[in-house]
């Protein structure tokens, strides 16, 4: 892909919460077997191709008027009917926005999720007065079979500059290191597993099991087998002034630590998380959130089942400068 580059002189105050979101309104959704291979959230349903994405439609449109009754500003991009893709409606992953005006582009793990990487988005992102100074592509790890699915393998704290990744077939050290120095972050990465079957598995997205907000991070620590990388990240996000909400297995198979915090324009702050996500929380958990911020919770079961993914999945931070 050849991509545009602009001159833009700006002085960068970091924020850790945006207040605008990019989300990507489904015109072929379903299952996808090449993803299911390591995302065991994923699963079948016997309705029609036509009648999922239907559903999927209807979720995705009451999320965006969620988010937009709470003065949250969403830009809605409609999927390309052509070619198909079954999870464009999750564009964390493919890319990302910094303040600087930097967009980055990512390895897939998947084949036909790297059809989702669209030159038109971004310029819609232009048309809405959203300077990029520059795209930075890093699909040239594909050729290698080297993976870094975006805001989905990192969970980014941009105020300290920590990118957290849980290592799996979609989050390798190579990108990861790499990534670390294009920006500048401290990597804190670890190994986290789930148990399916009595098989301990890689959790394929670090964002299923950890969030970190302005003030809180949900984590499950017990995910993580090794007491010194357990240790290592407890600490980072303690150092950094992060209450720490723990959660178990069992709350993160119900997408407990998908979460992402956004704010309005009047810079009131909102933890999204699906229903789903939301009922697995005790009302201690629940309270503690609740301390910092308000709480969006979108009814997204059709999207979770078929799509392996939740609220956070779903949602692109832009924290582009604006003209």
């Amino acid at each position: 892909m050849n991509y545009f580059q602009a001159d833009y002189s700006l002085s960068i105050m970091t924020t850790p919460t945006t207040s605008t979101i990019l989300m990507v309104r489904p015109a072929n959704f379903g299952f996808n077997p090449e993803t299911a291979s390591n995302n065991f959230y994923q699963k079948q349903d016997e309705r029609d191709a036509i009648e999922i994405n239907h559903l999927a439609q209807k979720e995705f449109d009451g999320f965006v008027a969620l988010l937009r009754k709470a003065g949250v500003e969403v830009i809605v991009i409609e999927d390309s009917e052509a070619p198909r893709k079954t999870d464009a409606i999750f564009p964390n992953n493919w890319f990302s926005t910094h303040e600087d005006g930097k967009v980055i582009l990512y390895p897939m793990f998947s084949p036909n999720r790297r059809l989702e990487r669209r030159k038109d988005i971004l310029e819609r992102l232009m048309q809405a007065d959203f300077v990029i100074n520059e795209v930075i592509d890093l699909s040239f790890f594909e050729q290698d079979e080297q993976f870094l699915e975006g805001t989905g393998s990192l969970i980014l704290d941009r105020v300290n500059a920590i990118a957290y990744a849980c290592r799996s077939l979609r989050t390798h050290d190579v990108p990861l290191k790499y990534l670390g120095r294009l920006l500048d972050y401290k990597v804190v990465d670890f190994d986290a597993t789930q148990l399916i079957e009595d098989v301990h598995s890689p959790i394929y997205h670090t964002n299923v099991m950890m969030h970190v907000g302005s003030d809180i991070a949900v984590v499950c620590l017990d995910s993580l087998p090794n007491f010194s990388e357990k240790l290592a990240l407890q600490q980072a996000l303690e150092s950094t002034g992060k209450k720490i909400i723990p959660i178990t297995p069992k709350q993160k198979f119900h997408f407990a630590g998908n979460m992402l915090e956004v704010k309005n324009q009047q810079g009131e702050k909102f933890t999204v998380m699906s229903k789903t996500a939301y009922d697995a929380l005790s009302k201690a958990q629940i309270k503690t959130i609740e301390k910092y911020t308000k709480i969006i919770t979108p009814e997204i079961p059709i999207i979770e089942k078929l799509g392996g993914g939740s609220a956070r999945c779903m949602m692109a931070e832009i924290f582009l400068p604006k003209n």
